[in-house]
Protein backbone atom coordinates (compact mmCIF):
# COMPACT_ATOMS: atom_id res chain seq x y z
CA UNK A 1 0.00 0.00 0.00
CA UNK A 2 1.92 2.73 -1.02
CA UNK A 3 0.00 5.48 0.97
CA UNK A 4 0.57 4.00 3.97
CA UNK A 5 2.15 5.62 7.03
CA UNK A 6 4.87 3.13 6.81
CA UNK A 7 5.35 4.15 3.45
CA UNK A 8 4.95 7.97 3.91
CA UNK A 9 8.03 7.32 6.91
CA UNK A 10 10.28 5.10 4.41
CA UNK A 11 10.49 8.03 2.18
CA UNK A 12 11.64 10.69 4.50
CA UNK A 13 13.97 8.34 6.16
CA UNK A 14 15.88 7.82 2.88
CA UNK A 15 16.17 11.39 1.99
CA UNK A 16 17.41 11.88 5.41
CA UNK A 17 19.93 8.84 5.09
CA UNK A 18 21.02 9.71 1.94
CA UNK A 19 25.12 10.00 1.38
CA UNK A 20 24.76 13.37 -0.15
CA UNK A 21 22.37 14.70 3.19
CA UNK A 22 24.89 13.69 5.63
CA UNK A 23 28.20 14.78 3.80
CA UNK A 24 26.08 17.96 3.59
CA UNK A 25 25.38 18.32 7.42
CA UNK A 26 28.42 16.84 8.41
CA UNK A 27 30.26 20.01 6.28
CA UNK A 28 28.04 22.48 7.96
CA UNK A 29 28.80 20.50 11.42
CA UNK A 30 32.48 21.10 11.05
CA UNK A 31 32.59 24.19 9.26
CA UNK A 32 36.18 26.30 10.80
CA UNK A 33 36.86 23.51 13.13
CA UNK A 34 40.16 23.08 11.81
CA UNK A 35 41.77 21.60 8.39
CA UNK A 36 41.62 17.92 9.82
CA UNK A 37 37.71 18.08 10.55
CA UNK A 38 35.33 17.64 7.76
CA UNK A 39 32.44 15.34 6.21
CA UNK A 40 35.46 12.32 5.89
CA UNK A 41 36.91 12.56 9.40
CA UNK A 42 33.45 13.79 11.11
CA UNK A 43 31.90 10.24 11.41
CA UNK A 44 35.13 9.17 13.12
CA UNK A 45 35.65 11.68 15.65
CA UNK A 46 31.58 11.26 16.69
CA UNK A 47 31.94 7.43 16.50
CA UNK A 48 34.87 7.24 19.26
CA UNK A 49 32.56 9.65 21.18
CA UNK A 50 29.51 7.03 21.23
CA UNK A 51 32.21 3.91 21.54
CA UNK A 52 35.27 5.16 23.38
CA UNK A 53 38.50 3.39 22.66
CA UNK A 54 38.57 1.01 20.05
CA UNK A 55 40.17 -0.80 17.15
CA UNK A 56 40.08 0.64 13.72
CA UNK A 57 38.05 -2.66 12.77
CA UNK A 58 35.40 -1.93 15.41
CA UNK A 59 35.07 1.83 14.69
CA UNK A 60 34.81 0.63 11.01
CA UNK A 61 31.80 -1.44 11.56
CA UNK A 62 30.13 0.71 14.23
CA UNK A 63 30.01 3.98 11.38
CA UNK A 64 30.18 1.70 8.06
CA UNK A 65 33.39 2.00 6.72
CA UNK A 66 36.48 -0.37 6.24
CA UNK A 67 39.07 -0.47 8.24
CA UNK A 68 41.91 1.07 5.93
CA UNK A 69 39.64 4.10 5.44
CA UNK A 70 39.25 4.54 9.63
CA UNK A 71 42.61 4.09 9.44
CA UNK A 72 43.51 6.32 6.85
CA UNK A 73 40.68 9.37 8.52
CA UNK A 74 42.76 8.44 11.94
CA UNK A 75 45.85 9.35 10.69
CA UNK A 76 44.86 13.00 9.59
CA UNK A 77 43.06 13.67 13.25
CA UNK A 78 46.16 11.96 15.05
CA UNK A 79 47.99 14.75 13.42
CA UNK A 80 45.67 17.34 14.33
CA UNK A 81 46.08 16.02 18.01
CA UNK A 82 42.38 15.03 17.90
CA UNK A 83 42.69 11.52 18.36
CA UNK A 84 45.46 9.30 19.88
CA UNK A 85 46.44 5.92 19.30
CA UNK A 86 47.15 3.53 22.76
CA UNK A 87 48.04 -0.25 23.10
CA UNK A 88 44.98 -2.37 23.82
CA UNK A 89 45.65 -3.54 27.09
CA UNK A 90 43.56 -6.86 26.07
CA UNK A 91 46.10 -7.48 23.67
CA UNK A 92 49.29 -5.86 23.70
CA UNK A 93 49.81 -6.41 19.65
CA UNK A 94 46.86 -4.87 18.71
CA UNK A 95 46.06 -0.49 18.88
CA UNK A 96 42.84 1.42 20.09
CA UNK A 97 42.01 4.75 18.44
CA UNK A 98 41.23 7.41 21.45
CA UNK A 99 40.02 10.92 21.52
CA UNK A 100 42.11 13.44 22.63
CA UNK A 101 40.81 16.28 24.91
CA UNK A 102 40.84 18.43 21.68
CA UNK A 103 39.02 16.07 19.90
CA UNK A 104 36.28 15.99 22.45
CA UNK A 105 36.10 19.65 22.53
CA UNK A 106 35.47 19.25 18.39
CA UNK A 107 32.37 16.56 18.89
CA UNK A 108 31.03 19.22 21.54
CA UNK A 109 31.30 21.91 19.03
CA UNK A 110 29.93 20.22 16.55
CA UNK A 111 26.97 18.25 19.06
CA UNK A 112 26.10 21.73 19.71
CA UNK A 113 25.41 23.07 16.55
CA UNK A 114 23.70 20.06 15.50
CA UNK A 115 21.25 20.64 18.34
CA UNK A 116 21.08 24.39 17.58
CA UNK A 117 20.04 24.19 14.16
CA UNK A 118 17.54 21.39 15.27
CA UNK A 119 16.10 23.78 17.61
CA UNK A 120 16.03 26.19 15.17
CA UNK A 121 14.19 24.63 12.62
CA UNK A 122 11.51 23.63 14.82
CA UNK A 123 11.21 27.49 16.39
CA UNK A 124 7.97 28.20 14.47
CA UNK A 125 6.33 24.46 15.82
CA UNK A 126 4.31 24.91 19.56
CA UNK A 127 6.31 23.72 22.32
CA UNK A 128 4.32 20.50 22.80
CA UNK A 129 4.56 20.06 19.05
CA UNK A 130 8.03 19.73 18.78
CA UNK A 131 8.53 18.15 22.61
CA UNK A 132 6.08 15.18 20.99
CA UNK A 133 8.19 14.81 18.09
CA UNK A 134 11.14 14.29 20.13
CA UNK A 135 9.40 11.85 22.04
CA UNK A 136 7.96 9.79 19.12
CA UNK A 137 11.58 9.89 17.29
CA UNK A 138 12.93 8.71 20.41
CA UNK A 139 10.77 5.76 20.43
CA UNK A 140 10.97 4.82 17.09
CA UNK A 141 14.57 4.72 17.02
CA UNK A 142 14.78 2.27 20.01
CA UNK A 143 11.53 0.13 18.97
CA UNK A 144 11.61 0.51 15.36
CA UNK A 145 12.84 -1.34 12.75
CA UNK A 146 16.44 -0.28 12.48
CA UNK A 147 17.34 -1.93 16.11
CA UNK A 148 19.16 -4.70 16.38
CA UNK A 149 16.72 -7.45 17.57
CA UNK A 150 14.86 -6.29 14.34
CA UNK A 151 17.68 -7.27 12.47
Amino acid sequence: MENSTGHDIAEALGLLLRRSTRAHLYARLTAGLGEAVDELTYPVLSGLARTGACSAADLGREIGLDRTTVTRRADRLERAALLQRQPDPADGRATLLALTEEGRAVVSATRQRLAAGIDASLASWPPEEAEAFARQLRRFVDEGPFTPEQE
